[in-house]
């Protein structure tokens, strides 16, 4: 896999059993890769083995008076020095390559799943984790892939180079074979320790990122209430915690790089000594005690790499860990038996009763904004008993869905699976991924704009039957257009060459909130619901906004969750949900007269304006009642 071959077609089926399989499935898939690597680095390091034989050579040469000698020892020279930086070069080329292709393959996967949870990733997982595991740790693991590329050429290397010395002179590749293993391996019993140390720097690290990603996020809110200072003064702690820690885990690495270079110290004194002795006794020759002590030096080169994929490895391991714990979840679905195709008619809730009626425009009403935000999820097919992988048994659970049994010996059941929303009569949970977002899309009340032009962010998949002229001008958008065109002067007044910034921080949140719902809107799709689609909007847009809905509309299903006067007298029909059931449906205006229940939601009267209103109630019916019986008591007087 080369790297202009990016992105894979598809980036395959991981193992996501744990930390460590997942690293061995992404080597084993970059065979090819470390192959290429392992070829490269044993020229590149045989090579360099081969430098003291001949400098050997070129010693004994020289001590004999042999010409010729010399003269192929300088030949072997250059030979080798070709060798070397063609091998260097073409290692660093495979072993990046390596890297770069495992973490394109880790972004994809992760890509992959964000797109087939949706909205529900962000629910099961901390969304500080997922953008650390997005960056920080396809980095690592990348980096591992890369190591791991060097660490098989060097440990291939050193055994040949080992053996070599043996068979070349017993009498100090003996030593030599037998000191090396132990310099590799002293450093062993650290290493947990050491990675203990990194997971706590990563722990704290991970979280400070967090408090820094809500500070942001709030920043204005803070500002409001003056919590600034608050907030500053948790981030300061948190990033000395950060750095002591950091500080713990670099002592000990530092100690085990200590212990690498006094270990070997100690091997090249101990060799040269009992060399020293050897040639002095006539045993050896100095070309022969110059060709070990050179290979022995050069060998503490490779030897570097055993510590560097320790490092590698311990930091990878929670990376991928965490990656994995992202990978493995799962979207609730049953075993898809139904063709992919895009059902039509109505849309009905079996766990509420709720039933938007198809080709009409039906309002939603809920007291509570999260009953309404998860009822809002679970009509576009994110079923509500998933469960998720947080911290807490409750993490990630629709309260809807129960809170499971307790059987005899004490232990708790999960919850059952809710009934699945139905599209003309055909489970969502049911249909293949793609046909499901395509038949029911939902916007939520924060929607998110995503970097570019604004002609980008209109170009989504679509039945092609809503233009984005007609999708703007429904959303009401023309002073957005407007704003678009001043703000950049290169784009030749055209607002859909303008660019958004991230998340559309430059525009204001009712722009925003209008660019979202064009955007929503040109989809087109079959049944298209709506999470507060004109909260950040003044009154007289509002009743624009919710009259271009209705009109563009038209033959469509549309669901709309809101509290609105102005959108709720637009509806064809109005739904009350309350507790978790629709306990009221009908027009707007009969509604308001008749359920008290709804008049206090859309009118938003207190507890205090719902008794004295009762109050009232009973008082002019008290009143009438004593008329009625004045009047009867006059008329059998008289």
């Amino acid at each position: 896999m080369q790297i202009r071959d990016l992105p894979y077609s598809d980036p395959g089926d991981p193992d996501v059993r744990s930390g460590p399989r997942f690293l061995y499935w992404l080597g084993r898939n970059q065979l090819t890769g470390q192959l290429k690597s392992l070829s490269w680095g044993l020229m590149h390091q045989c090579a360099i083995a081969g430098l003291p034989l001949v400098v050997g050579l070129a010693v004994q040469a020289v001590i004999d008076g042999s010409g010729r000698g010399l003269a192929q020892a300088g030949a072997l020279i250059l030979v080798l020095g070709i060798l070397i930086a063609v091998g260097d070069t073409m290692l660093h080329r495979t072993a990046v390559t390596n890297w770069i292709t495992a973490a394109a393959r880790v972004q994809q996967l992760l890509a992959r799943k964000t797109a087939e949870l949706g909205s529900a990733l962000t629910r099961r997982v901390a969304a500080g984790e997922v953008v650390a595991v997005s960056t920080g740790d396809v980095e690592k693991i990348g980096w591992f892939v890369e190591a791991l590329s060097r660490f098989a050429a060097a440990a291939t290397a050193l055994v040949l180079i080992c053996v070599g010395l043996v068979l070349y002179l017993p009498s100090l590749g003996v030593l030599v074979a037998i000191a090396m293993p132990v310099l590799a391996l002293t450093v062993l019993p650290l290493l947990p320790r050491a990675t203990r140390r990194a997971d706590v720097q990563r722990e704290k690290a991970g979280k400070a990122t967090e408090l820094a990603s809500d500070t942001v996020a709030g920043l204005r809110v803070l500002r409001g209430i003056g919590g600034e200072e608050l907030f500053l003064g948790r981030y300061r702690r948190a990033s000395q915690e950060v750095r002591e820690a950091a500080v713990g885990s670099a002592r000990m690495w530092a100690l085990i790089s200590a212990i690498q270079v006094f270990l070997p110290g100690v091997l090249l004194i101990s060799l040269v000594w009992y060399g020293a002795a050897l040639a002095r006794d006539g045993r050896i020759d100095v070309g022969q005690l110059v060709t070990v002590y050179s290979a022995a030096t050069l060998m503490l080169f490779p030897l570097r790499h055993f510590e560097e994929i320790a490092m590698a490895y311990s930091f990878s391991r929670p990376s991928a860990q965490r990656a994995v714990r992202v990978l493995s979840l799962e979207r609730s679905t049953r075993p898809s038996t139904i063709d992919a195709m895009v059902p039509e008619g109505d849309l009905y809730d079996p766990v509420t009763g709720l039933l938007a009626a198809r080709g009409q425009f039906t309002a939603v009403v809920c007291g509570d904004p999260d009953e309404a935000g998860r009822l809002a999820e679970r009509l576009g097919g994110h079923a509500g008993a998933e469960t998720g992988a947080g911290t807490g048994p409750d993490v990630g659970k629709d309260p809807a869905a129960g809170a499971g049994t307790t059987t005899d010996d004490g232990k708790r059941t999960a919850p059952a699976p809710l009934p699945s929303v139905l599209l003309g009569g055909v489970p969502l949970d049911e249909l293949p991924l793609d046909s499901a977002r395509t038949a029911v899309l939902v916007q939520d009340k924060d929607p998110v704009l995503l970097s570019g032009t604004l002609r980008e962010l209109l170009d989504v998949p679509s039945s092609g039957a809503v233009s984005p002229g007609d999708a703007l001008d429904a959303a009401q958008c023309g002073d957005v257009l407007d704003a678009l065109a001043q703000a950049s002067i290169d784009t030749g007044g055209d607002p859909m060459r303008t660019r958004i910034t991230e998340r559309g921080r430059s525009l204001s949140g009712g722009q925003r909130q209008r660019l979202a719902l064009a955007r929503s809107l040109v989809t087109d799709p079959e049944a298209l619901v709506l999470d507060e689609p004109t909260s950040a909007v003044d009154s007289h847009t509002e009743a624009r906004v919710a009259a271009g809905i209705r009109q563009l509309r038209r033959g469509r299903t549309t669901v709309a969750f809101a509290s609105s006067p102005l959108l709720l007298d637009l509806a064809d029909r109005v739904v009350l949900v309350h507790g978790g059931t629709v306990v009221a449906a009908g027009a707007h205006r009969d509604l308001l007269r008749d359920e008290p229940l709804y008049r206090a939601v859309v009118t938003r009267e207190t507890d205090d304006d719902i008794a004295a209103s009762a109050a009232q109630d009973e008082l002019v019916g008290a009143d009438a009642s004593s008329s009625a019986e004045a009047i009867e008591e006059f008329e059998e007087r008289a």
